[in-house]
């Protein structure tokens, strides 16, 4: 079992920064995949980004590629997402989500992942 627990979410004007921050706790070693995604109010959860674990390679989310960094720290099972140049389209609430190793199966897709933190509130306005 995983439990995944989201904070750094608030409020900042557009072009503005935030990081969010998702401490994991229980069998984390046994995760290969931990993603960002975000749902804004009337639409669908959409992956923003993603990390493999085993190797630290990340995937962006066109919309979002330049301005966010995800990353991890092992030694404190924590993930990371760094917001920069904010747009009042980023306004949603955000979740870290993770999962085992899925054969054929692709970062992006929320079906797929195993554990859900709560979520954090992001708004960006203009």
């Amino acid at each position: 079992q995983v439990h995944l627990v989201e904070s750094g979410g608030g409020s900042v004007l557009a072009g503005g920064s935030l990081r969010l921050s998702c401490a994991a706790s229980g069998y984390t070693y046994t995760l290969d995949y931990m993603t960002w995604f975000r749902q804004a109010p009337g639409k669908g959860r959409e992956a923003v980004a993603g990390i493999y674990t085993r190797a630290g390679s990340t995937y962006y989310a066109d919309s979002v590629k330049g301005r966010f960094t995800i990353s991890q720290d092992n030694a404190k099972n924590t993930l990371y997402l760094e917001m920069n140049s904010l747009k009042p389209e980023d306004t949603a609430m955000y979740y870290c989500a993770a999962r085992y190793w899925v054969s054929g199966g692709f970062w992006s897709r929320p079906e797929e992942y195993n554990y859900w933190g709560q979520g954090t509130q992001v708004t960006v306005s203009s």
